[in-house]
């Protein structure tokens, strides 16, 4: 049967197992002649982003607050207008209407509304496209975590980023694929969950890398105090490895751990000549790293996050995942207790360090293939909860995106005058992720990955390409 060369590398390790294959295949050439696809380092179709950058902001940023204006909860600020009972989810029973306490401002040729929270992000709005009506199927932290990152309210399901890096492979082969810079605080909800590669081979899962401690990854190198650990030790210790793992290799042929723990291994030895450089901040400019914030206590931490992971992609990283706040009561942006004390804090946090992040990968010339995403897992209501902190929910909340394939200054979606429900353009994350898929030259409905006799994909059964906010 005579196969296309196309034909023939989709099918290499079975289906789409086969398409990081085609990077490696192409780079290398297949027998004496070169794959010669023009796609741009897409699979299905030309791509036009071949990194990614996703902050996201953990515990429900509220878009009444920061970017989704309603001049109407002014107006009924104080009438009792909500459910009369407490809906799945909320953690208390609906208080009054309640207006923000932030005034909102238009910026920019878009006239794209802001608070007063976000400042510094507001001068850049004409350079974001904003989903205004994103929505979740629960109000729960845990699974709306699980849902913006992999689709499904349940664990087991593998992340975006394990699906880009399963999809797509590496750009480089010093540095891990799919990066994830957790808060100094600690981790999200569902801890490591967010960035797993559920069913798919492990090595596609996050790598997580905390920048805040005086080693950035740990075990990189031997400990001084043990001389023991040598070249000599290396070799006798690497040559017993061996002989364990391939006795284990027959032993375990579908369990993917063993080869994602030699990869891993792999990796570290290639790090350690150039992790070190990538993960030095202090080789950045006194004036890059005031920009990001560094020398204030308050934007310190989510800043030289943000400039690493600028450092990384430039560096062939494929897809970093910046996270804001840990999981918990405080710290981070769920708040309940109250709006105006909790919000300004942590959202001054992140403020002068995104706006860094885009003008830095603007400068260097980045934006033409890296994309930069800012969302949460949902929004909160427009009643009171308490005295003035808001619940969560699902009903609606905003993502934006800028860089790469990016229609500078777009819109998509709105919710209803109270900011409560999406009502037109509802937007998943089913669409979301679909439309960063499109962008890096993948088409979601093909992207699968056969478990338990089911064809898997990251947008499950749903999910459309949200072209308005496309070039």
């Amino acid at each position: 049967m005579n196969l296309s060369r196309r034909h023939f590398l989709w099918n290499v390790g079975g289906g789409l197992g086969g398409l990081a294959a085609t990077q490696m295949l192409a780079q290398q050439g297949m027998g004496s002649e070169r794959v010669d696809v023009d796609l741009n380092g897409g699979v299905h179709h030309r791509a036009k982003v071949k990194r990614i950058i996703q902050l996201f902001m953990t515990g429900g940023a509220s878009p009444m607050d920061t970017f989704d204006y309603k001049p109407e909860l002014e107006r009924l600020h104080g009438q009792k207008l909500g459910p009369k009972e407490k809906p799945e989810g909320f953690t208390a029973a609906p208080g009054a209407i309640m207006k923000s306490p932030f005034k909102f401002k238009q910026y920019g040729e878009c006239g794209r509304w802001v608070s007063s929270v976000f400042p510094e992000q507001a001068k850049h709005v004409d350079e974001m496209a904003f989903l205004m009506a994103m929505a979740s199927k629960t109000n729960v932290h845990g699974p709306a975590t699980y849902m913006m990152n992999s689709g499904f309210l349940l664990p087991g399901f593998p992340s975006m980023g394990a699906w880009i890096s399963y999809g797509l492979g590496n750009l480089t082969d010093e540095l891990p694929t799919f990066v994830v810079l957790p808060d100094a605080k600690g981790l999200p909800y569902n801890q490591k969950g967010p960035f797993s590669a559920g069913f798919l081979p492990a090595n596609h899962q996050g790598t997580v890398i905390r920048v805040h401690g005086e080693t950035v990854v740990r075990d990189l190198f031997p400990d001084s105090r043990f001389g023991f650990a040598n070249r000599d030790a290396d070799r006798d210790g690497f040559e017993l490895l061996r002989k364990l793992n391939v006795d284990h290799a027959q032993q375990y042929p579908d369990d993917s751990r063993l080869d994602a723990r030699i990869e891993s291994y792999e990796l570290a030895a290639r790090m350690q000549l150039s992790a070190p450089e990538a993960f030095q901040i202090s080789n950045e400019t006194a004036a890059t790293q005031k920009e990001y914030g560094l020398d204030n206590k308050v934007t310190e931490d989510f800043g030289r996050r943000c400039l690493m992971a600028r450092r990384l992609v430039e560096r062939g990283t494929r897809f970093v995942q910046v996270w804001s706040g840990p999981q918990g009561a405080t710290g981070n942006w769920d708040n309940h207790g109250s709006i105006p004390n909790e919000l300004p804090p942590v959202a001054a946090s992140v403020d002068q360090p995104i706006a860094a992040l885009i003008r830095d990968l603007r400068a260097r010339g980045l934006f033409q293939d890296t994309l930069l995403i800012w969302t949460t897992e949902f929004g909160r209501t427009p009643f009171a909860q308490g005295g003035d902190g808001r619940d969560h929910n699902g009903g609606s909340f905003v993502t934006w995106l800028a860089g790469a394939g990016i229609k500078p200054g777009a819109s998509y979606g709105q919710s209803d005058d109270w900011g409560y429900k999406a009502v037109e353009g509802k937007t998943y994350c089913y669409d979301f992720h679909a439309t960063v898929l499109h962008l890096l030259g993948i088409d979601h409905k093909r992207l699968v990955y056969r478990q338990n006799g089911i064809d898997r994909r990251l947008t499950d059964v749903h999910g459309h390409v949200v072209n308005e906010i496309l070039t």
